[in-house]
This record gives structure tokens, C-alpha cells and sequence, in this order.
């Protein structure tokens, strides 16, 4: 048990840091808009949507099945909240408790001693591990790993207890729920069962290449016949389900996500897909350069067999076959004796076989020590477990190490990413296994006790290198900004979009525009770059550039929705209406399908029928305006904040004398929110128009109150106050309403209104005047300003803003009218006129 607790300890110790970082990169679409975390969503909808909360039948759905790492998720999110201190907290204590098991496997391959010490650690500490540890949605990579090696110690008891117990089925059934529980939290988990057939052949019975078919029609092999056939059929029936419950067809992706997958030339397809096992490889070897995202261009595609780089996968699959071979050729001298092979003189009687003398006299020496040591246990003690042979160890150590792998290979399907590091997780228990074991294999190969003690040296000095580097890219996860800039290196496009992203919620403006422009120097046509760089642009009032970037990220990705409503926003408050009505009518047509995010897509398109809503709206078309409210809310995704379109909706009915309907849809939009400051404004405007005037009052009221800054809510009341002749009152709220929001036109010039009628001309002067500045080119605004100094005897400044108000429109009757009348005071008083 040492063992186990000191590399369990361990991974908990490289990760004790990690507890204080922020949700990084994945985390915020798999956690923090994930409705599927909610309490108010149905714990069921888990085993129906993606890792994402999309459904997973539906076209754009990645296919990711982990219901039992979401409904982790949710159980965090019930205890703590969006707190990443507790997420953090379960991922690290998984990583310690998949140490300390991955440790007790291994000391069934190599024994009490320290060598199993060593192959502990060394996982523990590999550098590989960071992002499915640090990084919280890597928690589906770390919890199929803990029911991994549950499933492969079941059948490793079932394999012992074969045929001498009746509890052997009970450790299958282990076996085949453990896979299933494996599966559940990331797909590759079924792969275990594969590995457990591989243990049964090639470790328990120590088979060869050409020993498998007689064996297993041996009578008295029955029962590794049997169990085979099992794994087969479990294995099948789990992947059965998983293929029918995903809709029976393969996730699409983006050409970004797997630039290979996308390519046309058959040649570059291959050379690259065959190159990635071993950049893979690289990286549980040596771990210098690790990376949040390994897609677009972070790996070139291999184009020609003139690449260098064919070289290192020729390399690769050289020792890979040269390991198997070791691993699977047949002993220089066997025979068959009662049904059972003997090997190298020892007969395999139940399975496991002790190592022959030759290979292990003095196998295990101390640098320190010595006295003779075999696999950690001194020679005169008698060892109670049989060992299997290197060979042994070596053909699981690649099968742990290959047969995870496969599903990320492109081999069957293509998958959604270049390399992921956090899918080497599993694949690590192979490399460290196999890394051990050849550690052990020339410790006991060579004789001098010089070389003995440097081999011993040299892993224990890579396990602390390894440990080092873990530390240091454990920095690299505490924050997003230092996360992004660690990457830039390796996917400049990429790392630089994300960080303009964290820079631009740092308020932190001109850094911001230049990292986005830097990803869109090493990528022109991501979408979601030119997007954010629009909008960007649209915060900071560069409308005509922002639409150009709107228009750049349309032309890439015609399905962004996002954009398109942000450009019919531009569009309105620039009053080109008819531009923005087709804008919001096309974005409303965009259907949902094979998008990457569904949720947002719909989000947006609802955002587009709001606005298009509030168009019609404003031009008085309310019959319209409803229609478009009424599709809104039947395309609108549950996640999406219904409060405002509801409000729009008793807006609509009110200005159709509905007032049934219209008190219905402020009602509605309390109960969405109830803070909700508009609802409470407009339903106490209902409330006062059908008498009943102090509950009116009472919702005005508490509109202030919810936010005492906000100038609009001192103008509704003050509108309310002059309806009921409260004139003092109405004016000091037009006075603070005006004060609070100085810049809003509407604010402005309502309160100008209200002072006018309050007979405060002097003060209704004031804010006209100001009302006329914020809007210089608005005709009401000049002839009100007009009208209120004809009042004052500005005579000739009055004069000057109906002439102005004239010339915006030319036909407006009432200023024409006042125009008049001005003239005749002025000719009465001998003052000179434009007319004269």
C-alpha cells in the first residue's frame, strides 16, 4: 500500500495549484451555459444531450456521450455553484485516486518492489496529464479512466479465479459494468475490454501468435473461449447502443477542427493521419511543448513523401513492430505436455509463470545495497504471486498503449481534433508501463553495478523532470490569459482569438483589437475572429468598420447568426430600416442544422425577430410586430432570457387597446424575472390607464428602487404624477431624470416635455435645448426647442430652430403653423423676419 499512497500523493501534490484557477477554454460551454447543470432542467435531459447539452440526436451535435461526467458536473454546480474551486477540487482528487489504482496494477505486472514505485510515480507526474486535470472538462478523460482500470483488475480476478470459484462471474459481471460505467464518462472507455482479452491471451495464458487458435479450440480451454466471446459481446452490444442512441450517424466537423479530415488529396490524408500516432507519441515521450489546442494549422499536413517528417513515422512503426514482435514471438524451445505449453522448462500451470533464472538472477539490486533483490523482495523470501514475463508486460503495455489511441486515429471515423492531450490520458498507463519495464529489463540485463545504478538514476531523474514540467505547465492553467499565451507558439490563430477575447473582457480595448488581428493575420477567414473583431469595433462606436467585419465573417460562415443580427442592429440605429428588416428576416431563415452550437444559434436568431419586432414596432406596424413576437417565442431556446420579448408583446397589445393581453405579457415577463425593470415601468402605465392608480404607483416606485441610477424610471413616474396634476412632484422626477441620464435622448426630451407642462418653462428651455444638441438633425427636437422660446420671447432664436426644423421637413404643418404666428409677434414688434 506505500506505493500506492505515495503516487497517489504525489498527483495530488503537482495539482494542489490548480485549486485556485478560473475556468479555462472548453469549460465555459461545457459548464457555465450548460442548461443541462441547471436545477430547473430535468436531470433526465443528461442521458439525452451531448457533453455539451445539445441533443445528441441532433445534426450539429458533437456526439460526445458522457452523461456520467456531466452529471458530475451537476452535482458541483448543486453544491457550490459556478465556484471553480470545488470542480478543480474533484478533477485533482480523480487524478490521485486513478494513481493509486493504475499503481496497484502495476504491482500485479511487476511486483512489491520499486519498480511498480517507479511506474506509479511516473504517471503521477506526467506532464501529458495536465489538461484533463487542470483543465475541469479533462475530468471525462480522468473518470473513464478510474472505471478503465476497475473493469481491468475485475477482470484480472476473474481471470485468477477462473474455474476454482463461483464468485469468478461476479468479478465479470464487474468487469462488463465497470466498462459500461467507463463508456459513460468518454467513449474510449470500452476499449478496456479489448485490453482485458489481450491480458487473457498474451499475460494469463502467455500465448504466441501461433498458440492462439489451437488453444482456444483446446477442450480444456473452454473457458478462455468463453470469456473472449463475452468481452466480444459486450463490447459489441455497448458500442451497438452508443451507435443507435447518437441517431446511427457519425458527428460532423469543421474543416479547422481536423484540417486533414477536410482535405482533398487522398496522399496528404494518409501521410498525415499516419504521422499523428507519432507526434503523439513525441508527447508522452518528451512533453516540451504542450498546447490547450492542436487544431487548424498546429500540425502541417504532410503533402508529399518528400517530407521529412515521414521519417519519424517510418521510425515510429519500425520499433512499434520490433516491440510486438518482442513481445509476441515464440520461444526457442517449447513443447506440449498435457495440453499445456512449457516454455523455456517451466510449465504454465495456472497461467502466470515465474521468470526464468537466467533472466532474473540478480534482477533487482539496489544502487545502495548488495544483497541480491527479484522484482523489490530479497532471494530467500519465497514469492506468493508468479510474475508475468517482460514479454508479457510488454505486449499490454501496447495494447494499454495503442488500443485507446485507436479511436482518436481517424481510423473508423474522423474525429473533431488533430491531437487532444487530454486523450492521452489512458494511453500514458502503456507508455509508462513500457517505459518501466525496459527501464527493468536493462537493469537486469547489464552487470556492473556502475550501469545498474545510472539506469536506476536516469528514470528516477525523468520522473522528476517530468514532475517539473507538470508544475510548470500547471501555471499555465490558472488563468485563460496565460493559458492563451502559452499556446501561441504552436497555434498562433488560435491562442491569439482567445486571448483577444480574455483582453477585451479586461476592458483592456487596443490590445485586444491587436491580438484579434494577429489571429486573423495567421488565419483570414475564421468567422468567430472577424465576428469578435466586429463587435469589438461596434462597443467602441466604429460602426462602418465594425459592419465590414460583420460582413467578412458572413461571407465565411453565411450560417453565423450572431452576426447578422448584429449588423441589423447597426443598420436600425442608423436608420436604414429597410436594410435592417432584410437582415433580421434573413437571419430568422437560417435553420440549425450541423451547427456547432445550436443553443446560441437560436439565441441569436430570437434576438433577430426582437429587433425585428421592435422595428415594426416603432413604425407603427403592431399587427406585425406581433406576428414576429409570437415566432420569437416559438423558436426561443430554453436558455434564452424571455423577459424583454414579453414585455414587447404587452407593448404590442397595449398599442392595440388589447389591454387583457397586454397585462397578460407583462405578467408573464415579471414571473421570467421579476427585477425586471421595463415590465414594471409598462404594466404600472396599464395599471394607471385602467384606474387602478396605486398600484400603479407601488410598480413605478419599486422600478426605482431596483435601480435609484437609472433616469427613465424617475421619468415614467414623473409622467404618472403629471396625469394625476402632481405637477411639483412630476417636475423634480423630469429634473432627475434628465440629470441621471443627460445623454438619452428620449430621457431628455420626455422630461423637457413634462417641465414644459408643468408650466416650468425656464427649465423646460434647458432640456429642450439639450434634447435639440443630442439630436441636432431631429426635426421634433428643433421645433419643440422652437416652440418653448416663442413661449420665452426668444423670438429670433425661435425663428432660427422652426426654419431649421422646416428645412429637415419641409411639409410638417404644425411648424409651418407656429412659424406664422411667430411672424406676426416679431412684425408687431418691429423685428426684422427671414421672410422680409
Amino acid at each position: 500500500m506505500i506505493a500506492e499512497l505515495v503516487s497517489s500523493a504525489l498527483g495530488l501534490a503537482l495539482y494542489l495549484n490548480t485549486l485556485s484557477a478560473d475556468f479555462c477554454y472548453d469549460d465555459s460551454r461545457a459548464i457555465k451555459t450548460n442548461q443541462d447543470l441547471l436545477p430547473e432542467t430535468p436531470w433526465t435531459h443528461i442521458f439525452y444531450n451531448d457533453f455539451w447539452g445539445t441533443l445528441l440526436t441532433h445534426s450539429g451535435s458533437h456526439k460526445s456521450y458522457r452523461p456520467l461526467c456531466t452529471l458530475s458536473f451537476r452535482l458541483n454546480h448543486a453544491i457550490g455553484g459556478l465556484n471553480p474551486w470545488s470542480y478543480h477540487l474533484v478533477n485533482v482528487l480523480l487524478h490521485a485516486a486513478v494513481t493509486g489504482v493504475f499503481t496497484s496494477f502495476s504491482k500485479i505486472l511487476l511486483g512489491d518492489g520499486y519498480w511498480t514505485f517507479m511506474a506509479g510515480l511516473m504517471f503521477a507526474s506526467h506532464p501529458i496529464h495536465t489538461e484533463a486535470v487542470a483543465g475541469i472538462v479533462g475530468r471525462a478523460d480522468v473518470g473513464a479512466s478510474l472505471f478503465f482500470l476497475l473493469s481491468l483488475l475485475c477482470y484480472i480476478k476473474h481471470c485468477s479465479t477462473r474455474g476454482s470459484s463461483a464468485r469468478t462471474w461476479g468479478w465479470f459481471l464487474g468487469t462488463g459494468l465497470c466498462a459500461g460505467c467507463s463508456m459513460l464518462w468518454k467513449e474510449q472507455g470500452v476499449t478496456v475490454l479489448a485490453v482485458s482479452a489481450v491480458y487473457d491471451v498474451f499475460v494469463f495464458h502467455r500465448l504466441k501468435i501461433k498458440q492462439i487458435l489451437p488453444t482456444i479450440y483446446k477442450r480444456k480451454n473452454l473457458s478462455l473461449f468463453l470469456s473472449i466471446s463475452l468481452l466480444t459481446f459486450w463490447g459489441t452490444s455497448l458500442l451497438g447502443a452508443r451507435l443507435y442512441w447518437m441517431g446511427n450517424k457519425p458527428p460532423s466537423f469543421s474543416n479547422s477542427d481536423n484540417p486533414a479530415a477536410d482535405s482533398d488529396s487522398l496522399l496528404a490524408r494518409t501521410l498525415t493521419f499516419f504521422y499523428l500516432p507519432t507526434k503523439n507519441l513525441w508527447l508522452l515521450l518528451c512533453p516540451d511543448t504542450l498546447s490547450f489546442d492542436w487544431s487548424m494549422d498546429a500540425v502541417p499536413l504532410l503533402k508529399t513523401i518528400c517530407d521529412w517528417r515521414n521519417l519519424h513515422t517510418v521510425a515510429f512503426y519500425v520499433g512499434l513492430l520490433l516491440l510486438a514482435y518482442y513481445g509476441l514471438k515464440s520461444p526457442g524451445v517449447e513443447r506440449e505436455c498435457n495440453g499445456k505449453f512449457v516454455t523455456n522448462g517451466k510449465q504454465n500451470a495456472n497461467g502466470h509463470s515465474c521468470h526464468s533464472d537466467v533472466e532474473y538472477r540478480n534482477s533487482e539490486i539496489k544502487p545502495s545495497l548488495a544483497s541480491k533483490v527479484e522484482n523489490g523482495i530479497k532471494n530467500n523470501v519465497s514469492q506468493r504471486t508468479q510474475l508475468p514475463s517482460t514479454e508479457n508486460i510488454v505486449v499490454l503495455s501496447l495494447s494499454l498503449l495503442i488500443i485507446p489511441f485507436v479511436p482518436a486515429t481517424n481510423l473508423f471515423f474522423y474525429v473533431g481534433f488533430v491531437i487532444a492531450e487530454r486523450v492521452l490520458y489512458i494511453p500514458s498507463m502503456g507508455f509508462c508501463l513500457l517505459v518501466t519495464v525496459g527501464a527493468r529489463a536493462l537493469y537486469v540485463k547489464v552487470q556492473k553495478r556502475f550501469l545498474k545504478s545510472l539506469i536506476f538514476y536516469a528514470t528516477a531523474t525523468l520522473i522528476v523532470f517530468y514532475g517539473l514540467k507538470t508544475a510548470i505547465r500547471n501555471g499555465d492553467w490558472q488563468n485563460e490569459e496565460m493559458l492563451y499565451r502559452s499556446g501561441i507558439k504552436v497555434n498562433p490563430a488560435k491562442a491569439w482569438g482567445n486571448l483577444g477575447n480574455v483582453l477585451k473582457s479586461q476592458s483592456k480595448i487596443s490590445e485586444a483589437e491587436s491580438a484579434y488581428r494577429n489571429a486573423l493575420y495567421y488565419r483570414s477567414n475564421m468567422a468567430d475572429m472577424l465576428y469578435n473583431l466586429g463587435l469589438l469595433l461596434q462597443e467602441n462606436s466604429r460602426f462602418a468598420e465594425a459592419l465590414h467585419y460583420y460582413k467578412l465573417a458572413i461571407g465565411s460562415r453565411p450560417t453565423l447568426a450572431s452576426a447578422y443580427l448584429n449588423t441589423g442592429i447597426i443598420l436600425m440605429n442608423q436608420g436604414k430600416t429597410e436594410e435592417a428588416r432584410r437582415t433580421f428576416l434573413k437571419c430568422s431563415e437560417i435553420p440549425d442544422e450541423n451547427l456547432k452550437d445550436p443553443h446560441a444559434h437560436k439565441s441569436s436568431v430570437t434576438s433577430c425577430l426582437y429587433n425585428l419586432g421592435k422595428l415594426y414596432h416603432e413604425q407603427g406596424h403592431y399587427e406585425d410586430a406581433l406576428s414576429v413576437y409570437k415566432e420569437a417565442i416559438q423558436k426561443m431556446p430554453r436558455q434564452f432570457a424571455p423577459q424583454s420579448l414579453y414585455n414587447m408583446m404587452g407593448e404590442a397589445y397595449m398599442r392595440l387597446s388589447k389591454l387583457p393581453e397586454a397585462e397578460h405579457w407583462y405578467m408573464e415577463s415579471l414571473r421570467s424575472k421579476t427585477d425586471h425593470i421595463p415590465a414594471h415601468l409598462t404594466y404600472g402605465k396599464l395599471l394607471a390607464l385602467t384606474g387602478r392608480k396605486s398600484e400603479a404607483e407601488k410598480f413605478f416606485l419599486k422600478a426605482i428602487e431596483l435601480d435609484p441610477t437609472k433616469g427613465n424610471c424617475y421619468m415614467h413616474y414623473g409622467q404618472f404624477l403629471l396625469e394625476e396634476a402632481r405637477l411639483i412632484e412630476a417636475a423634480e422626477m423630469a429634473k432627475k431624470a434628465a440629470e441621471l441620464d443627460s445623454t438619452e435622448f428620449d430621457v431628455v426630451f420626455s422630461a423637457a416635455h413634462m417641465l414644459r407642462q408643468a408650466s416650468l418653462n425656464e427649465a423646460a428651455e434647458k432640456y429642450y435645448d439639450l434634447a435639440a444638441r443630442l439630436r441636432p438633425n431631429y426635426p421634433a427636437a428643433l421645433m419643440n426647442l422652437g416652440a418653448i422660446l416663442h413661449l420665452n420671447g426668444r423670438l429670433q432664436k425661435a425663428e432660427a430652430n422652426y426654419l431649421r426644423a422646416l428645412q429637415l421637413k419641409p411639409d410638417d404643418v404644425i411648424t409651418q403653423s407656429n412659424l406664422r404666428k411667430l411672424w406676426n409677434i416679431m412684425e408687431k414688434q418691429g423685428l426684422k423676419t427671414s421672410k422680409t
